[in-house]
């Protein structure tokens, strides 16, 4: 079973949500071919326009950690940073109880 689940939400600048949205779509389709990542999804809420979650489940903090120093995902992020406004805050760590399948 899955024991890393991490959540993030990242702020575009204003008129950029969408561009960032495609990005880690990109993102999405990407790590889901790495070893680990049992899910990476992208979703906004209306009440914050510029706002963009990232909800991503890993078998282990490393392959998680691992992901992030692919080429390809390091390109994606050189990308996105320019559209962010502000560093991105510290995503949540949160503990997996169940609702997984095995």
């Amino acid at each position: 079973m899955a024991n890393y689940l991490y959540h993030g939400k990242l702020a575009a600048k204003t008129g950029q949500a969408e561009k960032l949205t495609d990005i880690l779509v990109e993102a999405s389709k990407l790590v889901m071919k790495v070893k680990g990542c049992r899910l990476y999804v992208v979703s906004r809420t209306p009440a914050e326009p510029e706002a963009i979650f990232v909800t991503e489940i890993w078998d282990s903090q490393e392959d998680h950690d691992n992901s992030l120093k692919l080429q390809d995902v390091q390109g994606l992020i050189k990308k996105a940073f320019p559209i962010l406004d502000g560093m991105p805050a510290r995503g949540q760590e949160l503990e997996i109880i169940g609702g997984l399948p095995a």
